[in-house]
């Protein structure tokens, strides 16, 4: 499959290699993680001000109207650069969310705060054992007045050190394991009675674990809809980290290609062993049926189709298990220097390797495409 980019998406993209090419290299990259925040409050301006966060959300919420498929050509993009800024966690999993499910005093509320880049956010959902099942909740809200208080744990929520608000799914019927009484609350990060132990990432990224100690947060759509609601998010954010994913498999390819050309062994480049040559056809066809499996679910996003969330787990194993290929080959062929910190490739494997444990492993959406496949 090769999408055939219109105008406007032709020039989304353009803008956006030139300004992560102008703005966003592997040392400025470097000195981001390193600093003690973890990411650029300057770089998430910058998008704001090109518009990148603003280009899913429909207009009627001040978007672009850009949808899955402007998701699909930013994420590529930054998946080559390793940017690690909040994109998939603020615009596509709470900006989507808010889209979806919230009221429009809501949507006309918090939306413009999120493409104007003045406010980030985090989902937390993730709780201990539940195995990337949605419906596993423990965490509790109860009704108090115009708000609900929210008592429990969630854990390994993404960039939540970094955000001024939450949604977090909360149970309000029902018990641990039933798909029905969860729902969805907005909360403040910085709200009384929240706990929040920040961490570093294998990637480089921040992360945190929460406990909710009766803290008061708003309903977001309807009682007892929660996991409808994140079912359709996850579908979303599978295709923008399947979209990153493809991006960094590009650049290892790119990056052992050129490393085979000048590498020396036995006193000719390792380029010309044809064993080498058959690994890198591989990584190559690896990527290239993986690139087509990431746009084929990019379309299928943007028009909604039925089976849609059969389509993401497929995407989300395959290139799950493509992107490994890619990153160990990588890394074998670049030699120790492969393992270093100051090389990318080592960069590229490790956040390949978050992508994959992000909503579901490969091994959790081959067993979810089963089930859902036998349910068609």
């Amino acid at each position: 499959m090769d999408i055939q980019f219109t105008e406007e998406q032709e020039l989304l993209r353009s803008s956006v290699q030139r300004l992560l090419r102008d703005q966003y290299d592997f040392d400025a990259r470097r000195k981001i993680v390193a600093n003690e925040e973890g990411f650029s409050r300057k770089q998430w301006a910058a998008f704001a001000e090109l518009g990148l966060l603003a280009a899913p959300f429909g207009e009627e919420v001040g978007g672009l109207g850009g949808g899955p498929l402007s998701t699909m050509i930013i994420m590529q993009e930054f998946g080559r650069h390793l940017v690690v800024e909040p994109f998939v966690e603020t615009v596509v999993v709470a900006g989507g969310l808010i889209e979806q499910a919230g009221s429009d005093a809501q949507k006309q509320a918090l939306i413009p705060e999120i493409v104007a880049g003045t406010r980030l956010w985090a989902l937390a959902w993730t709780e201990k054992g539940s195995r990337f099942d949605l419906a596993t909740v423990t965490t509790t809200a109860k009704r108090d007045g115009d708000e609900y208080v929210l008592t429990g744990e969630k854990t390994a929520v993404l960039a939540a050190p970094w955000a001024d608000h939450l949604i977090v799914s909360a149970r309000t019927s029902g018990h641990r394991h039933d798909r029905g009484g969860v729902s969805l609350f907005v909360v403040d990060r910085r709200a009384a009675n929240l706990d929040l132990q920040s961490f570093k990432t294998i990637d480089g990224r921040r992360a945190a674990e929460l406990k909710l100690r009766g803290v008061r947060g708003q309903l977001l759509g309807r009682e007892g809809e929660g996991v409808a609601a994140l079912e359709s998010c996850r579908d979303r954010a599978i295709g923008a980290l399947c979209a990153e994913a493809i991006g960094a498999i590009g650049e290892l390819n790119s990056a052992t290609l050129e490393y085979s050309k000048t590498r020396k062994q036995f006193g000719t480049t390792i380029g010309s062993f044809q064993v080498l040559q058959h690994r890198m056809v591989d990584m190559f066809i690896a990527h290239q049926e993986a690139l087509s499996l990431m746009q084929h679910l990019s379309l299928s996003l943007s028009g909604a189709d039925a089976g849609v969330s059969r389509l993401a787990s497929g995407a989300k194993s395959k290139i799950g298990y493509s992107g490994k290929f890619v990153a160990d080959q990588a890394v074998q062929l670049h030699g120790g220097m492969g393992m270093t910190d100051e090389l990318n490739v080592g960069h590229y494997f490790k956040r390949i390797s978050s992508i994959n444990i992000q909503f579901g492993d490969p091994a959790y959406h081959v067993l979810r495409f089963a089930q859902l496949e036998a349910a068609a």
